[in-house]
């Protein structure tokens, strides 16, 4: 039976019954202090965040002045003189989703866009910060700015942010018009998150990073003094892994051109533009407190959001 035109295709194009039907499928992975040991968010520096409750800290010798509350008896006991359990208060994490769904990201050799990845990591992000207690809002970047969704701990809140992803997945096209200085609104999108990620905040960044630079670092820097900072950067595997036969027409808008896989030069030139941003971007590690977690279009979302958390394979 012949695919249905007026039903869009999943992989190139995000849904709203999509997002959300993957509420059911974000478990296994969390985006709190303690990760398992495999997680690529294990060996951080201590978060700043915490969630609600106390959270353990340590055991140490009694102090003067020390709550005598805080005596752990069975330490105590063992070690032959008295020592405590310090606890530290855990509080309320915000987080913040900024997904983007710009042109750029309009582009897949293998499995999905990139476009359609970003929207997969934001809602399986989206239901399990809000399945963990904590506020969750987020902003949705195109070519032409960006339109933000307050954070509140309420289905609605997941479910307006995705509807806003899903709408513009969908304006995606690979005849829509060229936006001048469509690159530059990263930057700008990430001055206006700066804005509201005032102080322990989880900010969520999922993008290609097509235009980020110097400055795009600074500002990040800045936001991570205060706030904890995931970068999900989205990619195609062209970028690294470039075929060397077959034919591929792209275009942004207004030309057209056929990409030859066989001529040297064209896998050069992908290669390149791919592979020269995942090398700066990865290098950032270096010098920004924040988490990178590379992820493909090419294969699919959920299997790889488990294993950079940590999460054991399932058996079969």
């Amino acid at each position: 039976m012949p695919p249905d035109p007026t039903v869009p295709d999943p992989r190139i194009h995000a849904t709203l019954a999509r997002l959300a039907g993957l509420e059911a499928r974000a478990r296994g992975f969390d985006f709190l202090p303690r990760q398992p040991v495999g997680s690529a968010l294990s060996g951080r520096r201590a978060s700043r965040l915490r969630g609600r409750g106390l959270e353990f800290e340590e055991l140490r010798a009694y102090l003067p002045g020390d709550d005598v509350r805080a005596i752990d008896w069975k330490v105590t006991a063992r070690a032959g003189s008295p020592h405590v359990r310090v606890t530290r208060v855990e509080r309320d994490r915000p987080a913040l989703i900024l997904v983007d769904q710009r042109q750029s990201m309009f582009f897949g050799t293998v499995l999905n866009m990139k476009s359609v990845t970003a929207a997969e990591i934001a809602a399986l992000a989206a239901w399990r910060i809000l399945g963990q207690g904590d506020r969750v809002g987020g902003m949705v970047l195109s070519d032409t700015g960006a339109a933000a969704i307050p954070a509140r701990r309420a289905r609605s809140a997941a479910t307006r942010l995705l509807d806003l992803v899903a709408d513009r997945s969908l304006a995606l096209s690979a005849e829509a018009p060229v936006v001048p200085d469509a690159a530059a609104r990263l930057n700008e999108t990430l001055r206006r998150a700066a804005g509201i990620v005032t102080h322990d905040w989880l900010l969520l960044v999922v993008s290609d990073f097509d235009g980020a630079d110097d400055d795009t670092l600074r500002i990040l820097t800045g936001i991570a003094r205060g706030n904890d900072i995931i970068l999900a950067l989205v990619h195609d595997p062209s970028a690294h892994e470039t075929p060397t036969t077959g034919r591929m027409v792209v275009g942004d808008g207004t030309l057209q051109v056929e990409l030859d896989f066989a001529a040297p030069r064209v896998r050069q030139n992908l290669a390149a533009v791919g592979g020269d941003r995942l090398k700066r971007l990865l290098a950032w590690q270096e010098h920004l407190d924040a988490a990178i977690l590379p992820i493909s279009a090419g294969e699919p979302t959920i299997p790889q959001i488990l294993h950079l958390f940590g999460a054991p394979p399932r058996r079969r």
